[in-house]
């Protein structure tokens, strides 16, 4: 993904939030390799990953404006960096499942969601409480499941993931340039 924003003309930066706990960490998509990243995830530290991304953002303000983008558990960190880190000007979650449980944060920087309907995890009437929560916070719902922008997941699903990405560049674009 961060060569994918790289290729829209955007600096793109990925902190290594998983070294922390294992150097390199990198996991495929099968079942036993989504049980070892589930285990891993469990064990990061989510104020720790907001330092990290607070130090990506210092190093991308050098590029001008900066945006954040996460999934689930990035999506999750968006949220609660658009309340509470500086120097963001928009920012963009994907299925982050602890939003719902943060939705008491008030981002400061425009910032837009995006949920399956069909996860899970993630209970859809929460995300439509979670909007009713923000109605200044675009949130989108999408006929899939989890995880569904992940294209080499099971749960991908091709039409919703390339409306959010085009919603995703449209909301960049207007907040960032």
């Amino acid at each position: 993904m961060t060569d994918r924003f790289a290729s829209e003309g955007y600096l793109a930066i990925a902190p290594a939030v998983f070294d922390h706990i294992e150097k390199g960490f990198d996991v495929g998509y099968d079942p036993d390799s989504r049980a070892r990243g589930m285990a891993v995830v469990g064990k990061v530290d989510f104020e720790q990953t907001l330092r990290d991304a607070a130090a990506a953002i210092d190093v991308a303000r050098e590029g001008g404006k900066v945006g954040i983008v996460g999934y689930c558990f990035g999506g999750s960190i968006v949220w609660a960096a658009a309340a509470r880190l500086k120097g963001l000007s928009a920012a963009v979650g994907y299925y982050g499942g602890r939003i719902i449980a943060m939705k008491d944060l008030k981002p400061n920087v425009p910032t837009m969601l995006h949920f399956g309907e069909k996860d899970a995890n993630i209970p859809v009437a929460g995300v439509r409480e979670l909007a009713a929560a923000h109605p200044d916070v675009p949130v989108h719902i999408y006929p899939a499941d989890h995880a569904f922008n992940r294209d080499r997941s099971a749960n991908y699903d091709a039409p919703s993931a390339t409306l959010a990405w085009t919603r995703t560049l449209e909301f960049f674009r207007q907040h960032l340039g």
